[in-house]
């Protein structure tokens, strides 16, 4: 039995969704956001979004982490900001004892959708279908990280970042 988180890490919103696979069957266990007061200052921001990870990991107990890669942008604050949010994700993880695995945007929506050019849209739709959800997350931060824990969990013999 395996039992993946899978984030979509931002200092603004983070993305989770825990899955799981007995081989045959993929069951959603379950997703939200993790959104950090914007008026705060970006290290309570980080605290926010490290106890909520750690949070979600201690009660759902997954057996493997696989974050989204950064994309770069041109502005280079935001890619600092972008690479602290993964930085404490990644720290809850690691303090927690969880391999963890990264991926591009590109690899996640080419194993959920069949195309690495996908829109949002796109990869929501087929996560929901993937998963039977009942209700469509409105945040594709959301979407985007149970997409992440699906293409993790398609990986042959994923290695550990």
């Amino acid at each position: 039995m395996r039992r993946i988180i899978g984030v979509d890490p931002g200092i603004s919103t983070t993305g989770y969704g825990v899955i799981e696979s007995d081989g045959d069957a993929i069951s959603m266990i379950t997703w939200g956001a993790i959104s950090p007061p914007s008026k705060k200052t970006i290290h309570v921001r980080l605290s926010v979004l490290y106890d909520g990870i750690k949070d979600i990991i201690d009660r759902y107990n997954p057996t493997e982490f696989a974050i989204e890669e950064a994309f770069y942008r041109n502005n280079a604050k935001t890619v600092l900001v972008l690479g602290q949010a993964r930085g404490v994700v990644m720290l809850a993880a690691a303090h927690q004892g969880l391999p963890c695995y990264e991926y591009s945007p590109r690899k996640i929506k080419m194993s959920v959708v069949g195309n690495g050019n996908a829109s949002k849209e796109q990869v929501q739709y087929m996560v929901a279908s993937i998963l039977e959800m009942e209700k469509t997350p409105e945040k594709h931060d959301v979407t985007d990280a149970l997409a992440t824990a699906l293409c993790h969990l398609h990986q042959p013999e994923a290695i550990a970042a």
